[in-house]
Parts: C-alpha cells; sequence; structure tokens
C-alpha cells in the first residue's frame, strides 16, 4: 500500500512539474515527495498504536525537509507538495487523491477541542502558496485556493477560493491548469471597478445637478440630467467578495 501510494506520488510530480527530469532527482532533490515517504512510514507506525516514534520521525521530517506533517494525518495517493517549505499538516487533516499544495499552506485547527478539527481536501484539489484551510471544513472536488488565501467555511466543488477571508468564484464549465495561478480572478479588482464605476456616476450626477443650479439662478431652464444605468450595490463582484450580509 506504501508503494502504490508513492508510485503515484512519483507519477504526479512527472506529470506537473516540467522541471522533473528523472526519478533520481526526485528522490534526491525533492522534500516533498521525501516528506510523504517519511509520513507514509510513520503514519502506518501511527495507525499501529506505536507510542512516541512516529511522532520523532515526524519531527525528522519537518528537521530535513521544513515540512511538518502529524503522523495521524491521512494523505491520498498521488499527492504532490511542491517545494514544500513551512507547510503544517495537523492532525486530523484528509488530504484526497491528486491534490497539490505548495509552499507554506498550512491545514491547521481551531480550538482545543477533541475529534476533527483540521480541513478535508477532497480529490484534486490545488491550494496555493501561503494559504491557510483552517478548522474542521470540507474543501471540495477541483478546488483551487489562491495563493496567501485564508479559508474557514465549507468549499463547494468546483470552485475557486481567494481573499481573506476567503471568497468563492464559481468557474462553471472552465477547465484551467491547475498550475496556472495566473488564471486565478482577481475578485478584490473586480469590486475597485464596480466602485469606482459607481463613484464616476455619482461625480456625473453631481456636475449635472451644479450646472442645473447654475442655469436656475441664471434664469435658464435647466436641462435633464442622464444619469445612465444606476448599478446595483449586490452586484455578483461585491456578493462575492464581500458576502451576503444577510446571511446569518
Amino acid at each position: 500500500m506504501i508503494l502504490k501510494a508513492l508510485m503515484a506520488d512519483l507519477a504526479i510530480i512527472k506529470e506537473r512539474d516540467p522541471a522533473a527530469k528523472g526519478i533520481v532527482e526526485i528522490l534526491l532533490c525533492y522534500p516533498g515527495f521525501q516528506a510523504l515517504i517519511l509520513h507514509r512510514i510513520s503514519n502506518r507506525l501511527w495507525r499501529s498504536k506505536l507510542p512516541l516514534i512516529p511522532r520523532i520521525l515526524s519531527q525528522i521530517n519537518r528537521s530535513l525537509t521544513g515540512i511538518e506533517i502529524h503522523p495521524g494525518a491521512k494523505i491520498g495517493c498521488g499527492v504532490f507538495i511542491d517545494h514544500g517549505m513551512g507547510v503544517v499538516i495537523g492532525e486530523t487533516a484528509e488530504i484526497g487523491n491528486r491534490c497539490l499544495l505548495y509552499q507554506g499552506v498550512t491545514l491547521g485547527g481551531t480550538g482545543k477541542e477533541d475529534g476533527k478539527r483540521h480541513p478535508t481536501l477532497e480529490e484534486n484539489v490545488v491550494i496555493g502558496a501561503g494559504a491557510k484551510v483552517l478548522g474542521a471544513i470540507n474543501i471540495g472536488t477541483n478546488t483551487r485556493v489562491g495563493a496567501g488565501s485564508v479559508v474557514v467555511r465549507d468549499v463547494e466543488a468546483n470552485s475557486t477560493v481567494v481573499g481573506i477571508p476567503g471568497r468563492v468564484v464559481h468557474q462553471s464549465g472552465v477547465r484551467i491548469n491547475p498550475l496556472a495561478h495566473s488564471a486565478l480572478p482577481d475578485a478584490e479588482a473586480n469590486v475597485i471597478r464596480n466602485l469606482m464605476e459607481r463613484i464616476d456616476q455619482l461625480e456625473n450626477q453631481i456636475i449635472g445637478l451644479q450646472k442645473n443650479l447654475q442655469d436656475l439662478a441664471n434664469g435658464v431652464e435647466p436641462k435633464n440630467i442622464l444619469s445612465g444605468k444606476a448599478q446595483n450595490l449586490k452586484d455578483r463582484e461585491i456578493i462575492e467578495f464581500l458576502g451576503d450580509t444577510e446571511e446569518e
């Protein structure tokens, strides 16, 4: 079982990383793969109820690779931890098959309660560099979490999450390369653009009103103000970025 998982891990690196030149290079130079080797051994010992030794192995793993994985974490096949420095994966975290984690990712817990307290990533999830996924939440299949995002709520399948706190932007019917981080939507830019358009509209209305007042003062009949199509504060971009304030 361990050998099968490691072969899948090896295959996913060769598939997704154009810098990988061969198996020997991956074995010697990829800390993410090395960390998974040590974790799969420590996890087997952890599930066998062997005391202390799995935790010691995880600490050795951290010292050698810069990647901290609790021996209790469940990791599927074909997982790729790219670069990996600073990655932290908690005890009750679960990572599905073919997931991709970049450097600085945290799959962390919230509070000190017992039981499930770390996130579950379903299959083919991509977590961008520096992103934090916190609590006993579920990240659906084929979801991408943008770099630097902080996710604290469940995310449905086939979604993209960006921002702090993470906001969901659905990508219906669009197939995107999991390594194409430049394809992530810029939710903040959309909201700023929307608000700038509203400000521009209001400024034009104020200028028009001032001109009408000046015309009235001069005894000239004022012209009608063409305000254009009004915008709605519940535009899609703003709702996705700020969240629906009507939700409880």
